[in-house]
């Protein structure tokens, strides 16, 4: 869902790029939210209109409300990572972006819900057909090829978000990565289900009309209903990459801790400009 996937990304943005591309991103992601939500909503004149101040009052509140968290996390995330990172510091990073991914679905949900609930058969048969290209995209990147090509595409992707933080990596630090790519599960095929059983569930609610009653509740809680499976599998490869990073921190150069300091720290002013006014 493009609620569900802009949202999320924008917890964790600081994951996943530069600072310099970050600032940029953000002070156009309701523009992409805008370009996404027509892929899955066919809407005109008011509805149109509506939909759009939506997306605007929702980024209105996520800089003032959420990016000061994220600023504060990255603060946080670079006095954690200065003195060596333990187990307990990774459990917390992973639980403070959930919580706040959550918190931010919860208010797109709420913003959007009562558009949904006006959708009529055809324009709810469009946002189905949305949904089937999406679920081709995730297929296209995630299930093609051999379970060792997806573990190698894998790796190569750990390592390039490694590097962005940490520079470069010694040769021991990539056969690293690539052993964790080895023994984490892979658990593409059990994620493809259950996004398939989520949209699913939003369509059946929006054909009935009570995406205001529930679609928030079922957006925030994305995991129920997951294949018992699948949160193994998950839980797993999270247990994995914690080792990875554990090994990684101890490996790691006094240069690449710096940079990774640094790196945090320019994240928490990026977050603060931001919040204040968009465009700084």
């Amino acid at each position: 869902m493009s609620v569900l996937k802009v949202t999320l990304a924008l917890a964790a943005a600081w994951v996943l790029g530069g600072c310099s591309a970050l600032r940029l991103a953000y002070d156009n992601a309701d523009i992409y939210f805008k370009f996404r939500a027509a892929s899955y909503l066919d809407l005109y004149g008011r509805d149109a209109q509506e939909l759009d101040e939506g997306i605007e009052a929702f980024f209105a509140w996520h800089r003032s409300e959420a990016l000061p968290h994220y600023a504060r996390l990255a603060e946080e995330a670079a006095q954690r990572v200065g003195k060596g990172l333990s187990r307990e510091d990774l459990v917390w990073g992973y639980d403070s972006l959930v919580a706040h991914a959550r918190h931010s679905l919860r208010a797109a949900a709420e913003r959007i819900a009562p558009l949904l609930d006006r959708l009529t058969p055809e324009q709810v048969a469009y946002m189905e057909k949305g949904f089937a290209a999406d679920n081709r995209r995730y297929a296209r990147d995630n299930l093609r090829g051999s379970e060792q090509e997806r573990r190698e595409r894998r790796a190569k992707r750990v390592q390039e978000r490694l590097e962005d933080w940490v520079g470069n990596l010694s040769q021991a630090q990539v056969e690293r990565i690539a052993q964790y790519s080895q023994r984490a599960p892979l658990y593409y095929e059990l994620r493809d289900r259950d996004r398939k059983r989520l949209q699913a569930d939003v369509l059946e609610m929006v054909r009935a009309r009570q995406a205001q009653r529930r679609l928030a509740e079922r957006l925030v809680h994305w995991e129920r209903g997951y294949d018992p499976a699948h949160l193994e599998a998950s839980r797993a490869a999270r247990q994995e990459l914690y080792d990875l990073l554990l090994d990684l921190d101890r490996s790691m150069t006094p240069e690449q801790r710096a940079l990774a300091q640094e790196t945090f720290g320019r994240y928490a002013q990026d977050f603060t400009l931001l919040a204040r006014h968009k465009g700084q």
